[in-house]
């Protein structure tokens, strides 16, 4: 009887190992910066929509919230729930923790474990970071490469937001979220739910519900601004079976949650159609300097960042956090006349997801990572050729000038790539390309300097390549 026992037991346990794991993807905020732009952000958010500011309503939300929250992996942001008087069914999360859930999810809801999916669902983006790996994936593809490091290189959150555009607005990079970050979404918030001990179903039977609702009386606000991913259902579903399935005592719903239900119901109706109002665009300026930069010292200090160890000159000073780091000397930051904080002398690292796929998805195919060497050079080969195609799309003027020739990087196989491109100083400037595969996508570094000046910095450029220090 013991041995059969024991089989059971371990059977669950498989069973509930086989989750899918999920982590976030490329981006050049840090976690605390995550947390700076929901602290930014909320306040404008507060104000442009209709809170229900009912203090018994948005303490249990709150609380429901923070107790899935507290089952949410990866950094541990200071969550908080709010309700919104809105009759729509919606729900969204600012990076760094602020959940806004309108009273209409309240309402369609069927018991609290279909009203705390939806808020899983809200806190995973917080936990994936969805919101700045999008706002990082705009600013790679659209703005151009000095501009690019001048973001990297800020200090202030406030003025790479500004540079990015980026703000509470129902076309704001930080709530647009692509299919891919939904289902991711989707899978995490169910992992929250079985965790925190709610029936996982409940996830697809919300999704089932408002389909239903769209099918029969039109379109349903949740799914404008978070796209339904192919086979959603499906996809939650097989992630219930990953965990073993329900458990067997699981919860659905709470007499709490419907004396709130029948609280809501005596309070004045909500308004309809609150959609997100439209964002005020102006642009803050960046960073100005008019001073020449600092020729680089020969002594070298390091500084690392997740991806890498590297050596620079003491009197050049690093800038950003975990994948994106901008290195320069002092005045290497200008202003390059827009407003817009350029990088004109310095290197960028930062690392690149490619695209698997004609849909952008950054799937790893089949035997990804077990491939042969000459394999593995074909992908950095392709890879390095999409980050050049995106380079050139947002520098109208760049050119290749010499192209991928093999070099090492720590070891590693990597390619060299000079390109040049208009300097926000004015005249052309040549941008050195170095590019390693790593198992998140594609390392690249950007050495760069004025045409009539490269060469002074070439060596210790090449100097600073040879100081990498890959982090496996």
């Amino acid at each position: 009887m013991y041995p059969a026992a024991l089989t059971l037991l371990l059977a669950v346990a498989l069973a509930a190992n086989g989750r899918t794991v999920l982590k976030p993807g490329w981006n050049m905020f840090s976690p605390q910066q995550d947390i700076e732009v929901g602290q930014q952000l909320s306040p404008d958010a507060e104000r442009q929509l209709p809170m229900l500011n009912d203090s018994r309503v948005d303490s249990y939300v709150n609380n429901l919230g923070l107790r899935l929250a507290a089952q949410a992996p990866g950094e541990k942001y200071p969550y908080r729930f709010k309700v919104v008087n809105d009759k729509e069914i919606n729900a969204f999360a600012l990076p760094g923790g602020p959940i806004y859930i309108n009273r209409g999810v309240l309402d369609a809801a069927d018991n609290e474990s279909q009203l705390a999916g939806v808020m899983a669902h809200e806190a995973s983006h917080v936990a994936l970071r969805h919101g700045t790996n999008q706002a990082t994936k705009a600013s790679a593809a659209q703005l151009p490469l000095a501009i690019l490091g001048g973001i990297i290189g800020s200090n202030s959150t406030k003025a790479a937001l500004a540079q990015l555009g980026a703000s509470f607005a129902v076309n704001s990079i930080l709530l647009k979220y692509s299919r891919t970050a939904e289902s991711q979404a989707d899978i995490m918030g169910t992992q929250i739910l079985y965790d925190s001990g709610y029936d996982p179903n409940a996830m697809a039977q919300f999704f089932e519900k408002i389909e239903d609702q769209q099918r029969d009386g039109g379109p349903v606000e949740f799914f404008s601004n978070h796209p339904s991913p192919d086979n959603r259902i499906e996809r939650v579903n097989q992630e219930v079976s990953a965990l073993g399935g329900v458990r067997r005592d699981s919860l659905t719903s709470s007499r709490e949650f419907d004396g709130i239900k029948r609280y809501l119901q005596s309070l004045p109706g909500p308004r309809a159609g609150g959609r997100l109002q439209g964002s005020d665009d102006r642009r803050q300026p960046g960073g100005a300097s008019g001073s020449a930069p600092d020729w680089p010292s020969e002594r070298l200090v390091g500084v690392e960042n997740s991806l890498l160890r590297i050596s620079h000159p003491d009197n050049w000073q690093a800038y950003g956090q975990g994948d994106a780091m901008t290195i320069a000397p002092r005045g290497g930051l200008v202003d390059d006349g827009q407003g817009n904080q350029a990088l004109a002398y310095g290197v960028i690292v930062n690392i690149f997801e490619p695209r698997w796929d004609g849909r952008g998805s950054q799937l790893q195919p089949p035997g990804y990572g077990q491939s042969s060497g000459q394999e593995s050079a074909t992908r950095l080969d392709q890879f390095t050729d999409q980050l050049v195609q995106e380079l050139r799309l947002s520098n109208r003027n760049m050119r290749v000038i010499r192209y991928r020739e093999v070099i090492s990087v720590d070891g590693d196989r990597a390619l060299s790539t000079y390109l040049s491109n208009d300097s926000p100083l004015g005249g052309r400037e040549t941008d050195w390309l170095v590019t390693v595969e790593r198992p998140d996508g594609l390392l690249f570094l950007v050495f760069t300097a004025p045409e009539s000046d490269f060469q002074r910095y070439d060596g210790t450029f090449h100097q600073m390549v040879r100081s990498v220090r890959i982090k496996r």
